[in-house]
């Protein structure tokens, strides 16, 4: 009887154990999730101030932004072999360092150049976030629980989104008092500061995402392949029963008889059979086109834009804040749905569910920024006129300016308010062409719209060449300022502001109850062991480079297209999107990773 208790408590022990480390592997996701959330969400809250005082130009601003995706390009490109080589372990721990070290580099920042560094740098830790996180996970968690896991890192990942907005809705209110308070300079000045503090207050969950990434073990597939089986058994009885461990092990141990078998024989002691196999190829592919497919949305962008975005659409800087904090709240309280439905409902289920309701909503967002940027004035004739002698033009565009430049095109319409009128200006210096942001003429804070040379003129030829491989640097730097548009257009009401925000709020709910939650699943479980890190850092870096140019040329491509052009173009990838997941994704639900390698080395060619 003594001994038949002993066992209880020591299996009772073991199951407490196993509980609480399991909860540290979840926290360390979700810290995980939170700091790429941040990432990515920070400047949403931190751009309009940003915007005001930097005295950037619209494509410098949006490199600031992109700067991020750009980061993530890179380093997601090295990441699976960093992953490979240090560990994963290892590989967690430097990436949370690095947003660390990010965080002052961007907030003691002056000028483009700092800027752009620091967010270049922060982007190579949500880079190397993005890769090795979900990597850790699907090797560390068992089936059951994998999509649970996983979830979680895309649930912390729209908290660290819903943080970010919070924190650019505190300093929303802190502006409109100073704006009631204060001259125009104390404004400005408060507003310089306003985004350097919203950088500052995310330094905290990077520390602690390295604090978390100290507490765990390695990944136990990552051991076995580097020929440590006991410390692989070790890892995997951290997470799960002896048996269950057990199981994993042996089918490891299979997985690799089974590849040695295939090739015949061994090179350096390491399984080398051919990459061009249908088991590597078919889930490699699925998972570049729905990496592709999922930035391709504009997620990024209307996360990283979403202010602006509702600006435009009517609200005023309070509300247009407001209304990016609700945003990220559908997102974070939506994704707690996916949580609970992808284990129970599946991937595939889940994302022709999402992708469907993704495209609804941004047709309609769409329609309803083309009924209102049809009532459009180009006043170029007057804006030219305004150019001084020396090739530049300073314009504070407020409500006299609007007057005058309506009267200027002789517009005698009702549709277009000049209290409440927006303005976007295209120009060009010989053959490069660059664009300005929109303005308000009824936000008496923003800074003068500024054109000069150096915010359209690349300043060597290898810039110019990946702006516009035709154009000629030369004579561009000697060319006059010529004003192709100037567009002068209605800022609608509040009411529109807020029938646009229902549309963007339908977007994240259904990107969040499929995309959002199953991306990272079909990342990690798709790959073969094998290949799984190189492989996922490819498709991530896939994924970071549509993010990085849609994001790169949001601002130019509305102030000349218009908002309706780009959520229609995000509605046509979206659909690419829902036919790849609906026809050619097979359901990993509840399969472990060696059973969903099986499945692509078995399966018929169709």
């Amino acid at each position: 009887m003594a001994a038949t208790g002993s066992t209880s408590a020591a299996h009772a022990f073991e199951s407490a154990s196993t509980r609480r480390y399991n909860t540290i592997l979840l926290l360390v996701a979700g810290l995980g999730g939170l700091l790429y959330g941040i990432d990515v969400g920070i400047i949403g809250g931190a751009l309009p101030y940003l915007e005001a005082t930097s005295g950037l130009t619209a494509a410098q601003l949006s490199v600031v932004v992109a700067a991020v995706l750009l980061g993530s390009v890179f380093s997601t490109l090295f990441a699976g072999l960093l992953a490979d080589w240090m560990g994963r372990k290892r590989l967690m721990i430097l990436s949370g360092l690095t947003f660390v070290l990010s965080i002052p580099v961007i907030a003691l920042s002056h000028g483009y150049g700092p800027l752009f560094s620091g967010r270049l740098l922060q982007g190579v830790s949500a880079g190397l976030v993005g890769v090795v996180v979900p990597l850790y996970l699907a090797e560390c968690l068992g089936a059951s629980n994998r999509g649970k896991g996983t979830g979680i890192f895309q649930w912390m990942l729209t908290l660290g989104i819903v943080a970010a907005a919070l924190f650019g809705i505190y300093f929303s209110y802190r502006v409109e008092a100073v704006a009631r308070a204060a001259d125009a300079a104390t404004l400005f000045h408060f507003k310089d500061q306003a985004w350097r503090r919203i950088f500052w207050v995310s330094l905290p969950p990077g520390a602690l995402f390295v604090l978390g990434s100290l507490l765990v073990t390695e990944s136990p597939r990552w051991l076995f392949r580097r020929g440590d089986k006991e410390r692989a058994y070790a890892a995997l009885r951290r997470s799960r029963s002896p048996e269950l461990a057990a199981l994993e092990l042996e089918e490891m141990e299979a997985t690799a008889h089974a590849a040695e078998a295939t090739r015949g024989e061994k090179i350096g002691g390491k399984v080398r059979d051919s990459l061009l196999r249908r088991k590597y190829v078919i889930p490699f592919v699925l998972a570049c086109v729905i990496l592709f497919c999922n930035t391709a949305t504009g997620v990024n962008s209307i996360i990283g834009y979403n202010t602006g975005i509702l600006l435009q659409s009517g609200l005023n800087d309070l509300y247009a804040h407001w209304g990016y904090v609700i945003f990220t709240m559908v997102n974070f309280l939506i994704t707690t749905i996916g949580m609970m439905l992808v284990d129970r409902k599946g991937r595939r289920f889940l994302l022709v569910l999402g992708t469907s309701g993704v495209i609804a909503s941004l047709l309609s967002v769409g329609i309803l920024f083309k009924t209102t940027e049809s009532a459009t004035v180009d006043c170029r004739t007057a804006v030219q006129a305004m150019v001084g002698s020396g090739d530049g033009l300073s314009l504070r565009f407020d409500q006299a300016a609007a007057s005058r430049l309506l009267a200027a095109a002789h517009y005698v319409g009702s549709a277009i308010d000049d209290r409440r009128a927006s303005l976007a200006i295209i120009y060009s210096y010989g053959d490069f062409t660059a664009a300005t942001s929109y303005v308000r003429s009824d936000d008496r804070a923003t800074a003068p719209i500024e054109i000069t040379r150096a915010s359209c003129v690349p300043t060597n030829k290898v810039e110019a060449f990946f702006k516009d491989p035709f154009a000629n640097l030369d004579a561009a730097r000697t060319a006059p300022l010529k004003i192709d548009k100037a567009l002068v257009g209605r800022v609608p009401g509040e009411a529109h502001g807020w029938i646009v925000a229902l549309g963007l709020y339908a977007f994240m709910a259904f990107y969040a109850v499929g995309p959002g939650v199953c991306v990272w699943l079909a990342l990690s479980e798709l790959m073969p062991t094998r290949i799984r890190s190189n492989g996922m850092s490819i498709a991530l870096v896939i994924n970071q480079l549509v993010s990085t140019t849609l994001a790169g040329i949001f601002l130019p491509f509305v102030s000349r297209y218009g908002y309706s052009s780009m959520f229609f173009l995000f509605a046509g990838f979206t659909l690419v999107y829902l036919l790849t997941a609906a026809l050619f994704l097979p359901e990993t639900k509840g399969k472990t990773l060696e059973e969903i390698e099986a499945y692509f080395e078995a399966r018929p060619a169709s």
